[in-house]
């Protein structure tokens, strides 16, 4: 049962230090306020969250000296008055909201006489700035990153939309952490019923803590035992901003610097945000490459198999005499070797990961150059399956998504053990069994083929923006996931298009 604030200072303090008791980092302070000292206040803050040095420039100190300045009868009715206008104070009734405001950071203010408590804003918990994202490389474009900070990275989007329209939501999530989560978007772009179906899943757990969008989003995928992730995730505010843009959602957490996008298609995961910086030309260009290095992430190992195993006769004889000699004196089978070129591959990857700093492209790169060699050299693996695995891990770096990426880096061993055992029949009944799996797969009521599968449903605008990407004057119409009737993005005369 909450407990409500009330008028005596003397109360409100025994509540909120039995609730708080034992925590020596919740700093607690009495204060004599009014022209003749004749009144007391109470603040209590989070150790780091409150500068002691810049005490007299914080929101809080200023207030004390306001109050400090008037007849202590005022003193009520001055905090009454004007608590909308103090530093954005907000006011709590009960002790446990009161208790949630001072744990976001900000400073709790009880006043004797006066019958609730007031969350003051200041510094806040400290928190890393706006750096350069580590992922999502680009050439051309912003190179700002989200921070830790879910306030900091609203900021971020409301810095490159500028309109009334965007929208932010909050709730919190988690029955310990109560984590700050927002949902941002554009009132009138947003498909009706998505953003009622994301809170309505948000509602769906209860879970101790959430201290990662992560976890957020496992829990609210419908689709939970498919590789492929039905959210797409950004470190980029620009991306972020931009896929509000396309009437989508974009979630924000607390303490992680990814963001979630609903709803989320094959196409958007291979799109990235300077396509749209760079002439047409160069981005359907690399597009096109990266929607070819998907495919080969996941099947080219297999079709190696395939065709040395089975399918001999496709090869040219030459370079079938050159396969032959290369694996001469191998002791293991094709199917072995290249599993085991696989895992050492994964291995290192992760190893590259897990390293700090400049330690971690070191491994990576050199530790692939001798684990290579020397396996050739021993004659453990042929030189060819070097090769095949190399370009297989690049084809897999070459997908920006790194989430996504992981879908076809777990398919790709199913397509060797189905290609090494059943050669090209194998091969297809895999490619089969993708298309069918993506076929029934939805993001928040989107086919996650769209728009190769729904063309029509946008009248086939959407298919400018796929494996290639067409000039801008090209690209008028949001996609299909927009409200209809806001689907006009571009127009090249002012006035001459309807919505």
């Amino acid at each position: 049962m909450a407990t409500q604030i009330t008028s005596d200072l003397q109360e409100n303090i025994r509540n909120f230090e039995a609730l708080f008791s034992d925590c020596e980092d919740i700093k607690k302070r009495k204060i004599k306020v009014g022209e003749h000292f004749g009144k007391e206040c109470y603040i209590a803050y989070i150790e780091v969250a409150l500068s002691n040095v810049d005490w007299k420039d914080s929101a809080v100190g200023k207030l004390l000296e306001k109050l400090r300045s008037l007849p202590e009868q005022e003193l009520t009715d001055y905090v009454k008055e004007n608590v909308g206008g103090i530093s954005d104070a907000q006011p709590f009734g009960t002790l446990e909201d009161a208790a949630q405001g001072m744990l976001t950071g900000d400073v709790l203010f009880f006043l004797d006489g006066y019958h609730k408590a007031l969350k003051i804003p200041d510094k806040g918990y400290p928190g890393r700035g706006v750096y350069e994202t580590e992922s999502e490389k680009v050439i051309r474009g912003s190179n700002e990153g989200f921070s830790e900070s879910v306030k900091l990275n609203t900021a971020l989007i409301r810095k490159r939309l500028r309109s009334p329209h965007v929208k932010v939501k909050e709730t919190f999530v988690g029955r310990r952490t109560n984590t700050n989560v927002d949902l941002v978007y554009l009132k009138d772009l947003i498909y009706p019923g998505m953003l009622e179906e994301m809170e309505r899943r948000l509602k769906e757990f209860e879970i101790d803590g959430t201290l990662d969008s992560g976890i957020i989003e496992q829990l609210t995928e419908k689709r939970k035992y498919s590789p492929f992730p039905q959210f797409q995730t950004t470190q980029r505010p620009d991306r972020a901003a931009m896929a509000i843009l396309e009437g989508r959602i974009v979630l924000l957490s607390d303490n992680s610097p990814v963001a979630l996008i609903l709803p989320a298609t094959y196409n958007t995961f291979i799109q990235t945000s300077d396509d749209y910086y760079s002439r047409w030309e160069i981005a359907s260009f690399t597009r096109a490459l990266r929607y070819l290095a998907s495919f080969l992430a996941m099947i080219f190992p297999g079709l190696y198999l395939a065709m040395t195993n089975f399918h001999t006769q496709i090869l040219p004889t030459d370079l079938l005499l050159s396969l032959a000699a290369s694996r001469e004196g191998v002791p293991f089978p094709a199917m072995v070797e290249v599993i085991l070129m696989e895992i050492a591959f994964e291995l290192l990857r992760e190893a590259g990961v897990r390293l700090p700093g400049a330690n971690g492209n070191t491994i990576g790169i050199v530790g692939g150059l001798i684990i290579g060699q020397a396996a050739v050299d021993a004659n453990i693996v042929s030189p060819i399956v070097v090769i095949v695995v190399a370009l297989t891990a690049l084809c897999s770096f070459a997908v920006p998504n790194e989430e996504f990426a992981t879908a076809f880096r777990i398919l790709k061993f199913l397509f060797i053990f189905l290609c090494g055992s059943m050669g090209f029949f194998g091969f297809l009944a895999g490619v089969l069994a993708v298309l069918i799996h993506l076929s029934h797969l939805e993001s928040f009521g989107i086919p996650y083929l769209a728009p190769f599968v729904g063309a029509d449903l946008n009248g086939y605008q959407d298919e400018r923006d796929t494996f290639l990407r067409l000039p801008l004057e090209f690209l008028k119409k949001r996609p299909v996931y927009t409200r209809q009737g806001a689907r006009t993005r571009l127009r090249m005369e002012r006035g001459k298009e309807k919505e």
